[in-house]
């Protein structure tokens, strides 16, 4: 292999593909990049058998070749170089890279050991606008947890319904749920549990491309496509595997009826949920205690070893009066997934759920279970 390139372009593509490749003792072969050249392209690659990151530039080939580098190496020695020129060659098993003063020759491991990225080909397919997936996926992405009992719960959750898509997430004390509508109709209906691990790549990957990414569908696994701007092949594709098993029947916990209801500026209910949390104790619990009468909220934490805080706020409160608690964690990164200025908060007594969901905006909600006190 003989390949030119820009440092930035190759810097850029490293930055991608780097992050999923493995520190694995078993397979020393996926701490490595897959650097390829294909026609006009240079391609990487990195696998660590659960996803599979491709991107592509185009390049000058001089001649085809491919080779497989320590990829925390390959990419901090790029990262180092000045942005001009790189001359990549590939000989006997060594990668030598040439930019301007610096020259190196990296040992490598022979590309027929590297895994096999899976291809998802003649798949039904749907466009997504990338920034705006991005968006709702980053409202969802940290709520799930890994759990061996309950795998189902790991993932985040994505069901496909003509031109709707939903997406939910939790860890049975939470619960994120959005709404996206589709530009295109799917033929049938999918229902998929996609790793966590995979979100929280798309979401770094896609969250600054402008345009629209495709999302294919397989039944074992997805793939994420987005296309250069010079042509239209492929720059990024990300596959992914699934998790298997069927995701609980989430819908039965999102509360269908309130006897409290609270419209209170985002900001403000942020900023004191923040204060009140440095006052929590070990459980992370803080006291809402909802006063109609007087259209405001009293919001309570304290700990034996620091102290205690009180703060009030107020905003369009009616229903019943109610005393609750939650953790603070949970209750606050609801708040923070609600983009919205004002945002409203529903409970139905103090042993059932909240429910937090923006002002003027029902594609978002989230559900947060209270903590019991005796």
């Amino acid at each position: 292999m003989k390949v030119q390139i820009l440092q930035e372009k190759l810097k850029e593509g490293l930055n991608i593909v780097e992050r999923i490749s493995s520190k694995s003792l078993t397979l020393p072969i996926l701490n490595n990049i897959l650097v390829s050249s294909e026609k006009n392209f240079l391609n990487l690659a990195a696998t660590d058998l659960e996803i599979g990151i491709n991107w592509w530039v185009l390049a000058k080939i001089e001649k085809q070749g491919k080779i497989t580098i320590p990829s925390r190496l390959l990419s901090s020695f790029v990262g180092f170089l000045p942005n001009k020129k790189i001359n990549l060659e590939v000989k006997n098993n060594n990668l030598i890279c040439e930019c301007e003063n610096y020259k190196t020759q990296i040992k490598g491991l022979p590309a027929e050991e590297f895994p096999l990225i899976p291809k998802i080909s003649e798949a039904e397919s749907i466009v997504l606008e990338s920034a705006s997936f991005c968006k709702s996926l980053s409202q969802l992405a940290d709520i799930a947890v890994p759990s061996t009992t309950r795998p189902e719960i790991s993932g985040i959750y994505f069901s496909f319904q003509k031109k709707l898509l939903t997406i939910a997430s939790t860890d049975s004390f939470r619960l994120g749920e959005k709404k996206i509508y589709l530009k295109n109709s799917l033929a049938q209906e999918y229902s998929l549990i996609l790793p966590q691990k995979t979100v929280k790549e798309i979401i770094n990957i896609f969250s600054e491309k402008p345009g629209e990414i495709k999302m294919f569908f397989s039944p074992n696994q997805v793939m994420f496509e987005y296309l250069m701007e010079e042509t239209k092949h492929a720059q990024i594709q990300v596959v992914s595997r699934l998790i298997e098993g069927e995701y609980p029947n989430y819908q039965e916990i999102i509360p269908k009826k309130f006897t409290t209801q609270l419209i209170l500026d985002r900001a403000e209910f942020l900023n004191q949920v923040k204060t009140a949390s440095l006052f929590s104790g070990k459980i992370n619990e803080i006291k809402i205690k909802v006063i109609p009468k007087e259209k405001k909220a009293l919001i309570f934490s304290q700990s034996p070893d620091i102290g205690n805080y009180q703060s009030s706020i107020s905003g369009k409160i009616e229903g019943k009066p109610i005393e609750i608690s939650f953790n603070h964690r949970f209750l606050l990164e609801g708040i923070s997934g609600i983009k919205s200025s004002e945002l409203i908060f529903e409970m139905n007594g103090d042993s059932n759920p909240g429910l937090l969901k923006p002002v003027g905006d029902d594609t978002y909600l989230y559900v947060v279970m209270p903590i019991k006190t005796t």
